[in-house]
């Protein structure tokens, strides 16, 4: 595990370049508000807009996530947990009055960036 990237994966590399292409600005792997082990992806401070772009398995998609068949039980309550810290995480940042927005890193790089542009564009416009 220690050898899986969890910052700068290739999904998230593509969406930070058409993102920056189109002129926007963010910040990298900015820590969560009141949980110091955990992190946005992608973060705009100002509109308070948080990316998260998450890994078919670490974080269970329905339509990729996998189950391993050695040490079953383990595995089960560690990816139960990190989806469990990923709700937490979710709510805890629409409390303090950020969007969250959360996708899978299958999903197309032009659609997200697209996605995440226009909600940063609505959030500083209600502001």
């Amino acid at each position: 595990m220690s050898r899986q990237a969890s910052r700068d994966t290739t999904p998230e590399v593509a969406v930070r370049r058409l993102l920056y292409a189109a002129g926007h600005r963010y910040r990298l792997h900015r820590k969560v508000p009141g949980h110091p082990r955990r992190t946005i992806d992608i973060a705009f401070p100002g509109p308070k807009v948080a990316v998260f772009l998450d890994g078919c398995f670490w974080h269970g998609c329905p339509q990729h996530a996998t189950h391993p068949k050695a040490n079953a039980e383990w595995w089960r309550k560690k990816l139960e947990g990190n989806i469990t810290r990923d709700r937490e995480t979710t709510e805890s940042l629409k409390t303090d009055g950020w969007t969250v927005l959360r996708f899978w890193e299958h999903e197309d790089p032009v659609a997200v960036a697209d996605r995440v542009a226009a909600a940063v564009v609505a959030a500083r416009e209600s502001r």
